[in-house]
């Protein structure tokens, strides 16, 4: 990735107060080697009220809904009209990145204060809105915050368990001062008709950005997935030099084979073309159990299975139900898979694809089109039918780390395409914008 030079746009206001907001919750939320931001905890709750307190000096609204959601909201000219949202999460998982989640709602209060500062209003409401517990890390859920806002919650995923404390979603929800029975009762935040366009921006958590050599990009769509967290692969136990391989029922071959036969699978995918992703995120014995001569009878492992191809994920669930039975007769061992957790891909909006490129290129900023490995909020609000698009920030290092890398100059060209794209959405001159001979993001800061 290019370093940047003088020759780059000067920070607009807007940018620079994404960049302050940034900088205290990494100072505020700090828990060495990176940043804790638990799911309806101290360093969420802390994030939520920072970023309250920035729109209402700017002069937005700010409600929550029974699940803690937080909607930031500067006011349009017709309130009648359904609203754009900008959005995105602000915990993280544990000693995580600064920047996965908090720059997209940081990029959204930087559009609001620019459209503040300049004295540019628009005809709908814009809302800035922050959700919770988007990271799987703390609930094995699918994006349980935003899902609560549109009233789509299933009630059972209240009785889900926060992986750090044991207790349940709904415990969590009625600590902080939220209200779980009414999201149990499908009580919605913020109703899927009344958004015109739900907008996420979000580091990126993949290399393809640094390797286009773009400060942003435009998403196509987001993989869905599978994952199995508590599988096994069980054969016997036995003494390593005792017991001849014809008797062997060996748990670690077993294992060995479908991990070896599911990257076979994987070669396959791609020599047709076709994307995915496969991971054995945790493979481990029982210490008490296990020893340098003795056969291992039991392995426990995780398995996540990502595309955003419906048809790709069938295909390698297909394979692995296939593989499991095949390598049982082979091996003496069997597989016990354990709880399925899925989710569904999700495809952006091609329309407000195309304005976000449109977007990019009146403001002059290279923006590529690239997909989504990676699950993020604006699925969920995909998913229950709202217009929805992506934009992703170069970021190096990927996500989920300390060491994620995203510079202020790249959010600074992605909080100019999203205002160019705020302030046209309903077409030139239709907002009583400023003027067309300039446009609000090419104005220098004062």
């Amino acid at each position: 990735m290019s370093e940047p030079s003088d020759s780059r746009p000067i920070l607009i206001d807007g940018t620079r107060l994404a960049a302050r907001l940034l900088e205290v919750l990494a100072r505020q939320t700090a828990d060495p080697p990176g940043v804790t931001r638990a799911a309806y905890g101290p360093g969420e709750r802390f994030a939520h009220e920072l970023v309250r307190q920035e729109a209402e000096a700017l002069g937005a609204t700010a409600r929550t809904d029974a699940a803690g959601n937080l909607y930031l909201t500067l006011a349009g000219t017709d309130p009648t009209l359904p609203a754009i949202v900008v959005g995105s999460h602000l915990d993280s998982v544990p000693h995580g990145g600064n920047f996965d989640g908090a720059a997209g709602v940081a990029a959204g209060l930087a559009v609001m204060a620019e459209l503040v500062r300049q004295g540019v209003p628009l005809k709908r409401d814009l809302v800035v809105m922050a959700t919770r517990a988007e990271e799987a890390a703390w609930f094995p859920l699918s994006y349980p915050g935003s899902e609560a806002a549109l009233g789509r919650l299933p009630p059972e995923a209240l009785d889900a368990r926060r992986s750090d404390s044991g207790r349940t979603l709904a415990d969590h929800m009625r600590e902080e001062g939220f209200h779980p029975e009414a999201v149990a009762r499908g009580v919605a935040g913020i109703a899927a008709g009344r958004i015109a366009a739900f907008l996420e921006v979000h580091i990126e958590q993949g290399p393809r950005l640094i390797a286009l050599g773009a400060p942003v990009g435009v998403v196509t769509g987001i993989a869905g997935g599978f994952r199995h967290v508590k599988a096994r692969c069980l054969g016997a136990y036995g003494h390593s030099g005792a017991e001849p391989r014809f008797a062997r029922r060996d748990a670690v071959l077993g294992f060995a084979d479908l991990v070896a036969g599911l990257e076979k699978e994987w070669d396959a995918l791609e020599r047709d073309g076709r994307e995915a992703t496969i991971t054995f995120g945790r493979v481990e014995s029982d210490p008490t159990q296990h020893g340098g001569s003795r056969i291992l009878g039991e392995l426990g492992f995780t398995l996540d299975v990502r595309s955003a191809e419906q048809a790709v994920l069938d295909r390698i669930e297909a394979r692995l139900r296939e593989m499991i039975g095949e390598i049982a007769a082979r091996r003496g061992v069997r597989f016990e898979l354990g709880p399925l957790f899925a989710w569904e891909c999700a495809a952006m909006a091609p329309d407000l694809a195309a304005r976000l490129e449109a977007a990019a290129a009146e403001t002059g900023i290279s923006a590529p089109r690239v997909p989504s490995g990676a699950g993020h909020d604006a699925a969920a609000f995909a998913g229950a039918g709202v217009p929805s698009a992506m934009l992703f920030v170069r970021n190096r290092n990927g996500s989920h780390n300390p060491q994620e890398s995203m510079e202020i100059a790249d959010l600074d060209q992605a909080i100019r395409v999203l205002l160019r794209f705020v302030v046209s959405f309903d077409g030139k001159g239709n907002n009583h914008g400023p003027r067309q001979d300039r446009d609000p993001a090419d104005r220098p800061a004062e």
